[in-house]
């Protein structure tokens, strides 16, 4: 590699991490959470309280104003395993029960 070659790989570098850290940072915590099953909105809970959300195959929890999914009978748990999500549009789905957890 050229000299031009490394300035030009470190520019990209550095504009690709902070148009990063903007996307992140512009990012608004949400307030509400939406369950969709089916892609049928089943009910809407606020961030604010915390609670136990118990559903036919799944198990969520707010608390602190982050959802996470707890308990799933699905085979691979990835829903379980996403994590606390609390920022507007991030979502928590789970395909083989067909839910999804979405943050407004």
């Amino acid at each position: 590699m050229k000299k031009g070659d490394i300035i030009l790989c470190a520019a990209v570098c550095i504009v690709a991490a902070i148009f990063a850290l903007i996307f992140f940072a512009l990012k608004k915590d949400g307030k509400t959470v939406l369950v969709k099953i089916d892609n049928k909105i089943v009910d809407e809970y606020p961030l604010d309280t915390d609670r136990k959300i118990v559903l036919e195959h799944n198990t969520a929890v707010i608390e602190n104003s982050k959802v996470q999914m707890i308990e799933s009978d699905c085979k691979n748990q990835i829903c379980v395993n996403t994590g606390k999500i609390s920022k507007r549009g991030e979502c928590i789905v789970c395909l083989p029960n067909k839910v999804i957890l979405e943050i407004r």
